[in-house]
Formats: structure tokens, C-alpha cells, sequence
């Protein structure tokens, strides 16, 4: 086993057994400086740039230290936008699943009464946007007095948010024995003067990357006239040929033209930008997550809030104006390991901002030639071969974490005065299954579900059919989602 296992954080094995199954098989430097310090709950201020693992180095600790047995939140993360929110709380459930902890995202264009309902269950860890959490604590529905942990991420993009003051607010209604982590790209004088006055001093951690971007990421520049944008994706798209690919746009308007271009070919893509509903973009994001389609056009919205393993190739149908879009945008790619790719349209106008990002990152964007025409038709057997497949998610943490965990759904509540020991005491009494192959319960007022583990989900499925509970005959099967 290698000293830079995650062997030598003397964690419990149900956190390792998570770690094993996400493949997260030695720390990255954030991770290293981070888990130990958060274990021993130290107050942290970490500057580190996107894609260098730090959620893992909060959410390991966090979900090592956090007591099952407590109903009431012991951590509250903070993110500045929703879609990082439910990326992160799906991190912390990743990680915490076999301590069967359970995270919920709070934010807005969600039903408050829905997150309400949630909260009234036993949770673990709170992840949420600054402005929704505010609401939960002035309406009394969220219960602060166990936060052991505050973390304060993307603290930068609060910034220029205008979240701060939510945060700040926020900070004042916490415990003050608990430990705060701040973690930002950058540490603007505002995010420092924040640390400051609620931390304790603080350890200031700074990952000096080698670049700004990955150096699994192979970035090019193709320079083009907006009007043959569109014949230039397909050429490229064609030559490529990536297994799975996000095209960026700088707007909506954009995206929805690009979009119907691709799809009117016989393109298997979807769309993601802020004009369409909040369902409709984690719906989006799912697909995406699956397989379901292996093109995505999007606005910055999906820059910070997809985290898939395996997308091969990002390409920048629009230059972005702010030099860290760049480095945001093209980090969807080369991650885990995986080598990436990342090439950018540009037109004659958009010199200065091509300037500009390559002064950020470090070094010059390596110019291509667009395709030629005869490289064009050699590529076209093998592109419409792929097209015409599914197409394969190799490396999907969730689908891995969760391959051997069925959910199951009972017509049956709180009105029916069922608790979570009912349930716990009739499962385990099944022959061959344990309340370790027992995970999250949540009980609502007309319905119940059970996360059975380790495969077990068929037979307890089976002997449920007939069996009652708390003496109560229940319609038991397998929940939807």
C-alpha cells in the first residue's frame, strides 16, 4: 500500500469501502494538507484551483466525524450556485454512503415546503445556497444547535455573487464552538477580511499548482468567421469523434440555435442553460451523468456543477469573456486521470479575450488548422458508427457507489406510527441479512423508504411481500428513483 494512501488518515472502513468503490485511490495535495487538519477540526482557509479534489477533502472528514445517531444537521456547506449544491451533496452521499448518512441540498426554485418536509427527517448534512439556508432559519425549519463544521466553498464566486452578507448572517446563527473551512480559486481581500473575523486561527493552506489547468487537458485554438461557426463543429465533431463532449456557448440564445442545428441532423444531444426550469436542468444533468446522450450544449451554468469522469472533449463554440471561465469550462474535461481535450473557436474580434486567457493560464493556446475535407471523409464511417451507439459511461461514481443498493418504497407513514427501528428490527430478522445491509430510512406521513445494501434488495423485496410490519400489512417495491 502506498504512503500516499488514504490509509494513514486511520478512517473508519465504511468511508474507505466508499473511497475504494469511487476510486479514489491516493490523495491529491489538497487532500493530503486538508483531511488531517479537518479531522483534528482546525479552522482552515484553503486557496485551490477547480479540479484539484477539494470537495473530497472536506467531505472525508466531515463524513468520518459526522454521528449517525444524531438527528439534527452536524454540517453545513455552503455553494454559490444550485447546481453545485446538488453536485456536492451527491459527493457527500458518495462518500458517506455505507455510514448511511444523509445529505440535503437546500436552494432556491425548489418547493420550500418539500425541503421542509425533508429537514423534519434525520440529516446528517446540510448543502445549500446562501439564500435558501437564510430562509430555513428565519422560518425556524432549520435546526443549527449540532453544526460541528461550516464550510464555505467557491468563497471567491459568494463574492461576486453578492452572497457574503447572507453568509455573514448565516456565520452569526452557528455555534461558536464549531469548525469553519473556507475554500476559494482565489482570496480576494473581502473573502480574507471574512476569515478574519469568524475563524480561529486559522491555517492557511495554498496549493501551488503546476498550471491553472490540468495538465491532462491538450487545449487548441482554431480561428474562425462566426458565420462558419456551425460547419466547423460538425467537421471538428466528426474528426474527433469523443465518446462524450460539452459544446459552450456564451448564451442562451446560442445554445438553443446550436442545439437545434445538431438535433435536426440526427445529433444525440440536449441543451442546459438558466432559461430552463430547475427540474428540467437536473433532469438534463442526469441524463448526461447516464448516457443518455452524448453531446451537451450549455451555457457557463454547467462549468462549475458537472462533475463525469469521462467527458474526452470540451470545445468553446463562444470564447468566454472572463478569463476563469476558461479554465472552468475546460476543466469538465481530463479529469480523474483521464487525458482530455479542449479546443476553441475564435473569430478575428476575439483576440484581446484569447490574450487574456492565455496571460491567466500561463502559456499560449496551441493554433490548429480546421479540417480539411478529405480528413473530414476518412473520419465519417467511424463518427456515424459511434453516433448511431449508446454511449458507454465508463466511470460514473454514482452508478458504481450505488450498483449494489436498491431503494425500496412502502405505502405506509408517520400516520401509521412506523419509526425507523420497525423497519430496521423486521429487515434484519431476514434470514441472510443484517442491519449492515440496512441503509438511509425516510419516513414521510403516507410513505416510506428503505436503501437496502450489498445486493440484498431482491430478497428483502421478496420476503417483505408477506411479511407486516409493526404488525401493519405493507405494499412494499421498488422505488422509481
Amino acid at each position: 500500500m502506498s504512503n500516499n494512501s488514504f490509509v494513514k488518515f486511520s478512517l473508519s472502513d465504511e468511508i474507505k469501502r466508499a473511497l475504494a468503490l469511487l476510486k479514489y485511490e491516493e490523495p491529491t495535495e489538497v487532500q493530503r494538507e486538508v483531511v488531517p487538519l479537518a479531522m483534528d477540526k482546525h479552522d482552515l482557509v484553503v486557496k485551490s484551483q477547480t479540479g484539484s479534489g477539494k470537495t473530497a477533502s472536506f467531505g472525508i472528514p466531515v463524513c468520518e466525524k459526522v454521528e449517525w445517531e444524531e438527528n439534527k444537521p452536524q454540517a453545513l456547506i455552503l455553494e454559490p450556485t444550485r447546481e453545485l449544491a446538488v453536485q456536492v451533496r451527491e459527493d457527500m452521499t458518495n462518500i458517506g454512503r455505507f455510514k448511511r448518512l444523509k445529505a440535503l441540498a437546500l436552494y432556491g426554485r425548489e418547493p420550500f415546503s418539500k425541503q421542509r418536509e425533508e429537514l423534519k427527517q434525520k440529516t446528517h448534512i446540510v448543502v445549500g445556497t446562501p439564500g435558501r439556508v437564510m430562509d430555513h432559519i428565519e422560518r425556524g425549519t432549520l435546526d443549527l444547535n449540532h453544526i460541528q463544521y461550516l464550510i464555505i466553498d467557491e468563497a471567491d464566486e459568494m463574492l461576486n455573487m453578492g452572497f457574503i452578507e447572507e453568509v455573514e448572517a448565516i456565520i452569526q446563527e452557528l455555534p461558536k464552538n464549531r469548525a469553519t473551512m473556507v475554500f476559494s480559486a482565489t482570496l480576494p481581500k473581502d473573502v480574507e477580511a471574512l476569515c478574519h473575523r469568524y475563524m480561529k486561527k486559522p491555517v492557511h493552506i495554498e496549493i501551488e499548482s503546476t498550471g491553472i489547468t490540468a495538465d491532462t487537458i491538450e487545449h487548441a485554438l482554431i480561428e474562425v468567421d462566426e458565420s462558419e461557426k456551425d460547419s466547423l463543429l460538425k467537421n471538428v465533431m466528426m474528426v474527433e469523434n469523443p465518446d462524450s463532449c460539452i459544446i459552450f456557448c456564451r448564451t442562451k440564445e446560442n445554445v438553443d440555435a446550436v442545439y437545434a442545428q445538431l438535433e435536426s441532423t440526427g445529433y444525440s444531444c440536449e441543451r442546459l442553460h438558466g432559461g430552463l426550469d430547475q427540474e428540467d436542468r437536473f433532469a438534463v444533468m442526469d441524463g448526461f451523468k447516464n448516457g443518455n446522450f452524448r453531446y451537451l450544449v450549455a451555457t457557463d451554468v454547467a462549468a462549475r456543477g458537472i462533475d463525469i469522469d469521462n467527458v474526452n472533449l470540451v470545445i468553446n463554440y463562444d470564447v468566454p469573456v472572463e478569463k476563469e471561465s476558461y479554465v472552468h469550462r475546460t476543466g469538465r474535461t481530463g479529469r480523474a486521470g483521464n487525458k482530455g481535450k479542449a479546443i476553441t473557436f475564435a473569430t478575428p474580434f476575439e483576440g484581446r479575450f484569447i490574450m487574456a486567457i492565455e496571460k491567466y493560464i500561463g502559456f499560449p493556446i496551441s493554433r490548429m488548422e480546421a479540417p480539411g475535407t478529405m480528413e473530414v471523409a476518412n473520419a465519417r464511417a467511424a463518427f456515424e458508427e459511434k453516433r448511431n451507439g449508446r454511449r458507454i459511461v465508463g466511470n460514473n461514481k454514482s452508478a458504481r457507489i450505488n450498483k449494489d443498493i436498491m431503494k425500496l418504497h412502502f405505502n405506509g407513514g408517520k400516520k401509521k406510527k412506523l419509526r425507523p427501528a420497525d423497519f430496521v428490527g423486521t429487515i434484519s430478522n431476514i434470514p441472510g441479512v443484517s442491519a449492515e445491509d440496512i441503509g438511509i430510512i425516510t419516513i414521510h406521513d403516507q410513505l416510506s423508504y428503505v436503501d437496502i445494501l450489498n445486493g440484498k434488495g431482491a430478497i428483502v423485496l421478496q420476503v417483505l411481500e408477506d411479511t407486516t410490519i409493526k404488525g401493519k400489512k405493507l405494499k412494499v417495491n421498488r422505488a422509481k428513483k
